[in-house]
């Protein structure tokens, strides 16, 4: 719960380190790369789920005290479950019989067991927003630890599922979940809930300031005191976003200890996409007015700067404030990095997986945000996330979707905004936060734009981190993504992720 609330913890590299993997209804005929130009076959299948179809995307079937259950996650070892998602059967029923038991250290009773969705959605026991609803899924961040094992089974077949887990070392001393230790937690678990539901609200005063006019290629530089301390706040104004493609044409740049690690458009960065899509999470907000928030911490420890330059066509005027706050810098501390990946064209057909960044050395990974412009009305999230941590050959995690991943699911019709502390719809379709979907319309042309910071979650690696998302759309089309991502990193970690003018200012058209 701790660890959850304390936005600094992240920029230290664990004390406890551990594995994030995931368990998930994945297609079992993924085994290994093979191209796939019209069929969705071998590593690209797509049959996510389970039915009476096709079985077998789950662990086994067991007898246990008398009942058949479904096993759909298991770990040997110290661990923690610290994300679940579950989707519901069908876009407009939410309601499920489906029992979920999770079995911890070999023990033959469960030490938590309810409805599948109503123990998962933020209504029952574990309180919003450790747990919530979002669009058509029930989605947990609500920590279940375990000394030796876990185990969880459901008492009918699964549709879609996906269990993300810490898995420490061996000798990694961890106390196991209990519903007496539950209770004895009341005050925090409600503490922590209430800090996590208050989002980014914009600061009164900043001590830091600058504001002026960019032309064409001109940049301007905010100087950070100098010494051990680090960034809690940035806030970024634009004059006017009359030209949506503002967000992407003014880059944000920031250096640390003399060494550049911040290179992104602030539509990315900030997680609204193209254009003014107001939204707030737990590292960011989006304002109507067009104010813009960041906190995430950045430490240093000698100097920093944060730049913007404008790379598009016409003036602008940006006005940029931060806060700092004090740092104790010790061996665990890490340097805050934020890269952006932006293509267009990009074809549908052959399928493939389109890497968001791949990460050489040791850090942490800690959140992205997705914008996609789809020119045609079919769905285009099928795609599953693929990421390879410390040189592994199969992927640890392997999702069921790119909607998913983000926490919702029936991407097709869920063209609506929802926002949580750690993921966010800031935009899909032409739907947004001032503009609310009020009808069952089913088309996802136009731009999209999802992100995800993380908390428990968050990926450390100690040699390398990729990370590939799949295009799979159900259409045979030329689309556009740009991707903004977050990781904390020691000096001599590096990415494959550079500086890309070209792209920035590669802006998509919308679809006629």
């Amino acid at each position: 719960m701790e660890e959850m609330t304390d936005k600094s913890r992240i920029a230290r590299f664990p004390r406890n380190d551990f594995r994030l993997a995931q368990q998930s209804s994945y297609d079992r005929d993924s085994v290994e790369f093979e191209e796939a130009k019209y069929e969705a076959t071998g590593w690209f299948a797509n049959f996510d789920r389970n039915s009476n179809k096709k079985n077998g995307n789950f662990e086994r079937k067991e007898i246990i005290n008398g009942r058949e259950e479904y096993v759909v996650m298991e770990h040997t070892g110290p661990g923690a479950i610290v994300r679940t998602w579950m989707p519901w059967e069908s876009y407009k029923k939410p309601g499920t019989n489906a029992i979920i038991r999770f079995y911890i250290d070999g023990k033959s009773e469960p030490a938590l067991q309810g409805n599948m969705f109503d123990l998962l959605n933020g209504k029952g026991l574990i309180p919003y927003p450790l747990a919530h609803e979002s669009l058509a899924s029930a989605v947990s961040f609500f920590p279940i630890p375990y000394a030796k094992s876990m185990k969880v089974t459901v008492s009918e077949m699964p549709f879609f599922f996906q269990f993300t887990y810490r898995a420490y070392d061996a000798d990694t001393h961890v106390k196991s979940f209990t519903m007496a230790d539950y209770t004895r937690a009341t005050e925090l678990i409600e503490k922590t809930a209430q800090t996590l539901s208050n989002l980014n609200q914009p600061q009164q005063s900043y001590e830091l300031a600058a504001s002026t006019i960019l032309r064409s290629g001109e940049q301007m530089s905010l100087a950070l005191p100098a010494g051990n301390a680090a960034i809690e706040a940035i806030k970024v104004k634009l004059g006017n976003y009359d030209d949506a493609h503002i967000t992407r044409h003014v880059i944000i740049k920031m250096s640390f200890d003399d060494k550049q690690t911040v290179w992104s458009p602030i539509g990315d960065f900030f997680g609204t996409g193209i254009g003014v899509n107001p939204f707030e999470d737990r590292y960011r907000a989006v304002l109507e007015d067009g104010t813009m928030l960041s906190s995430w911490v950045m430490p240093y420890q000698r100097n920093a700067m944060i730049t913007l330059k404008n790379i598009g066509p016409d003036p602008v005027d940006v006005d940029l404030q931060a806060n700092t706050g004090e740092w104790v810098w010790d061996d665990a501390s890490m340097y805050f990095n934020a890269a952006w990946r932006g293509q267009y064209p990009v074809a549908t057909r052959p399928y493939s997986d389109w890497n968001y960044v791949t990460l050489t050395g040791k850090g942490v990974y800690v959140g992205d945000s997705l914008t996609v412009m789809n020119p045609d009305k079919r769905w285009w999230g099928e795609g599953d996330e693929k990421i390879y941590v410390d040189g592994e050959t199969f992927p640890s995690i392997f999702g069921t979707g790119t909607e998913d991943y983000y926490a919702y699911s029936w991407g097709g019709k869920s063209t609506d905004f929802y926002q949580h502390p750690f993921h966010a719809q800031p935009r899909a379709n032409v739907y947004n936060k001032l503009n609310r979907k009020t009808t069952d319309e089913r088309n996802t042309q136009g731009y999209s734009t999802e992100t995800r910071v993380r908390a428990l979650d968050t990926m450390p690696f100690s040699s390398s981190l990729k990370l590939d998302m799949e295009i799979w759309s159900w259409a045979d089309a030329q689309m556009g993504y740009g991707v903004g991502l977050y990781w904390y990193a020691d000096e001599n970690t590096t990415s494959n992720r550079q500086p890309d003018e070209f792209e920035a200012r590669n802006v998509p058209p919308l679809p006629n």
